[in-house]
């Protein structure tokens, strides 16, 4: 097994994400990384947290892709079966507790799941 170097860049993004409690696009990142690295390091950097459960995707309602900080998760399995919340005046997206169980037809495999609900957040109303 090949052990995945910890390095000054994946700290920074990992600061950015705790600092933000909100899920966060790669835009949003690159604008307060903008002078620390590059879109294409920080595309992988995301992209090895989603592999290393540190990350799960979030696909917003409009079709773009947001990262959440994991809870419980590892790199087998992402606990993202959950509801997430956007906020359609601040742009805010959160994991909400609320949870779903789908009792799938025979012989269907779930792998992934998108639970995108729009609305005012308590701190926009």
């Amino acid at each position: 097994m090949i052990k995945k170097r910890n390095t000054a860049s994946k700290n920074e993004v990992l600061a950015v994400l705790k600092e933000n409690k909100t899920a966060m696009s790669q835009d949003e990142l690159e604008k307060i990384l903008k002078n620390k690295m590059d879109r294409v390091t920080i595309y992988r950097i995301l992209y090895s947290f989603c592999d290393d459960g540190i990350l799960h995707k979030v696909m917003s309602d409009e079709g773009k892709t947001y990262f959440a900080l994991c809870k419980d998760c590892d790199e087998n399995h992402h606990h993202d079966s959950h509801f997430h919340f956007r906020c359609t005046v601040c742009n805010k997206i959160e994991c909400l507790n609320a949870s779903l169980s789908l009792n799938l037809p025979l012989n269907y495999v779930q792998k992934e799941v998108n639970l995108m609900v729009t609305g005012i957040c308590s701190n926009c109303v």
